[in-house]
């Protein structure tokens, strides 16, 4: 299916609960939370995710996928640290806030390649990562991405100064 291995079906399925879930908390609460049931699937997919897919290695060895579910876990890292209040002080709730939404962006870089290099099945939309259609797609998500992190931000901070 799609050229893919049972490795990559596994991958491909659990990346979409992933940013299906990661949608969900976002339109929903705003926000990427461990704290409920929405955000814990997503955490979880997510990281499996990153772990299945350093198995694939459609294009020769360890490549930009790789790194990209390198940085992502470390960014987990990060906010699991930032949950702990204590290490990064009074700006822990923004680096969870911030990097949650963070490791949804990096969600979405491959998912754009991916899909627009193997859909539609008999016409690809771009016959590689490098295509600047995928390019401008995938800097039209960062732009999003730090809009949406802006928000976040400033109503945290707002929320944080009325001390609730």
């Amino acid at each position: 299916m799609f050229g893919l291995t049972p490795l990559g079906i596994f991958h491909t399925l659990i990346s979409l609960v992933a940013v299906v879930t990661g949608i969900v908390a976002l339109t929903r609460d705003g926000k990427i939370s461990w704290e409920n049931a929405v955000g814990k699937t997503y955490v979880i997919t997510t990281i499996i995710t990153c772990l299945t897919g350093f198995g694939i290695f459609q294009h020769g060895g360890f490549g930009k996928p790789h790194a990209l579910g390198v940085i992502t876990l470390v960014v987990f890292g990060f906010i699991y640290l930032a949950q702990q209040r204590s290490f990064f002080g009074r700006f822990s709730p923004y680096v969870v806030t911030v990097g949650f939404s963070m490791t949804f962006l990096f969600n979405m870089i491959p998912g754009i390649i991916e899909t627009a290099t193997r859909l539609p099945l008999d016409s690809p939309l771009a016959s590689s990562p490098e295509d600047p259609n995928i390019q401008m797609a995938i800097a039209i998500c960062f732009v999003l991405f730090l809009i949406g992190a802006t928000i976040q931000v400033r109503k945290l901070s707002g929320y944080l100064k009325r001390g609730a």
